[in-house]
């Protein structure tokens, strides 16, 4: 396996540089000229229309697959955005869009046709594996991977790519080549996220903060496209100079070139947008970014960070926030709200996408936690739907007896109370604590009933059903 760090500093940036200003990150060598050109080729013809960025400018190659983009001072990296048709360029699997000019102002991407139609193709999304130490990169290589793994041989011959969504790492940067042997072993393209742990401390303010991310990784934000899909990943993470303190924020340089990346994305094109800190609420200049989107349709956000799964509509804006690969930070099977870590599989047909959540280690079919205690004079059944949304249906009977829909309740999930509640637990990092969900549904019943079951179906018709028996 080539070495990633190895291949990154033959281009020129080295991990572990300290970079005292953005200058040294910039295209010197373009003091006088500042354009950069190139070609675009597949098997040495020219292929048109393929996005080229620095950034900060968006264009897009001519009909014989030219293109000359102005590059701001600024800029770390030129990159395209991979036309829908053509392979992933990867190295060692991970995402290969980008380069980093050397001495010379021209600068070509070869593409290779895919074999197969990419209408329909699926991915993975990851949030959230946040490995601390060699323990928790154990068990992310001995439950999550093999898991990954037996999804994607299950796809079968479709096209199938992940998107890590953040917290790649827990501060320990060293991981990253640990996560990177990850992505081999699953054995498909992989995307990058930058995540508020994955980014560098004490070496100024947000603008150096993703200094190795980006050596590993190349930019923190960038689009690609398959079949009729747009996807776009943005750095919503903003370092705000002291360890560990941090906002959910994007840029204006990002929203500027978002604006312009979308330009050249059909309206009623799927788009699908990746960060790490949920937007719906804890992005603090998201109606800027929502007011981008007026007039697309179809768009699906994807975020992690809060280990904790919920889906939110706003304005007609499917936000898919997803539980985490690692759950409570690998002390338990299920995260903070008692969703099971795991982690998103999405299929794509044309511009329509369905979806459901892989808990790890269990039947994609079991889809809903149930528990069943005793109260004063009754029983109460507390349902966890963790992948819930208002189109799906969640209904119960009673020893045989349809009782109709469950009730809606905001609480802690049972599981979550017993592993996680109080300053003792869980045991190595106490921190973890049950976080309150809305994907509970609630019922009380008489003691005497012996017999419960929930049958949950969602938004596409599947059914999924739990049972107990007293």
């Amino acid at each position: 396996m080539m070495n990633r760090r190895s291949f990154i500093q033959k281009g020129g940036l080295l991990a572990t540089t300290l970079f005292v200003s953005l200058k040294s990150h910039s295209f010197s060598f373009l003091e006088t000229d500042k354009k950069i050109s190139g070609k675009i080729t597949s098997k040495g013809k020219g292929v048109a229309n393929v996005v080229v960025s620095d950034g900060y400018s968006v264009v897009q190659s001519d009909k014989k697959g030219n293109y000359t983009i102005e590059v701001h001072e600024l800029a770390r990296f030129i990159w395209i955005s991979t036309p829908s048709g053509f392979e992933f360029t990867t190295d060692s699997f991970l995402a290969k869009y980008y380069e980093k000019p050397g001495a010379k102002a021209e600068l070509n991407f070869e593409l290779k046709k895919m074999k197969v139609d990419d209408t329909k193709h699926n991915f993975i999304i990851w949030a959230d594996p946040q490995v601390k130490n060699k323990k928790d990169v154990a068990q992310m290589m001995e439950t999550s991977v093999p898991d990954t793994k037996k999804i994607i041989r299950s796809i079968g011959n479709l096209p199938v790519h992940g998107i890590t969504v953040g917290d790649i790492v827990w501060d320990n940067h060293e991981l990253f080549a640990d996560y990177n042997k990850a992505v081999v072993e699953m054995g498909i393209p992989f995307f990058q996220c930058l995540g508020n742990h994955d980014m560098d401390y004490r070496m100024g303010g947000d603008e150096t903060s993703d200094v190795t991310f980006q050596s590993h990784y190349g930019p923190t934000y960038y689009s690609f496209n398959r079949g009729k899909a747009h996807y776009v990943v943005l750095d919503d993470v903003r370092y705000l100079g002291v360890e560990r303190t941090y906002d959910g924020y994007i840029s204006q340089t990002q929203l500027d070139w978002l604006a312009k990346d979308l330009e050249f994305v059909a309206k009623d094109a799927l788009l699908i947008v990746n960060t790490h800190i949920p937007i719906h609420n804890s992005v603090k200049n998201n109606t800027d970014f929502y007011a981008l989107l007026n007039g697309f349709s179809n768009v699906h956000i994807m975020s992690g960070h809060t280990h904790y799964n919920r889906n939110v509509i706003t304005n007609s804006i499917f936000e898919h926030n997803h539980g985490a690969v690692c759950g409570a930070w690998w002390t338990g099977p299920i995260c903070e709200d008692g969703t099971p870590r795991g982690y998103g599989v999405y299929e794509v047909n044309g511009t329509d996408l369905k979806w459901y959540y892989q808990p790890t280690g269990l039947d994609r079919k079991e889809q809903v936690h149930i528990y069943v205690d005793e109260l004063t004079n009754q029983k109460r059944l507390i349902a966890n739907v963790w992948n819930w949304d208002p189109m799906w249906k969640v209904e119960y009977f009673l020893d045989g007896k349809a009782m109709g829909k469950l009730e809606q309740e905001k609480g802690y999930d049972p599981l979550s109370v017993t592993l996680y509640k109080g300053d003792k637990l869980p045991a190595g990092r106490a921190f973890p604590e049950p976080s309150k969900t809305d994907h509970l549904f609630v019922a009380h019943f008489e003691p005497a009933v012996k017999q419960v079951k929930v049958v949950v179906t969602d938004r596409f018709g599947e059914v999924f059903e739990a049972e107990f028996k007293g």
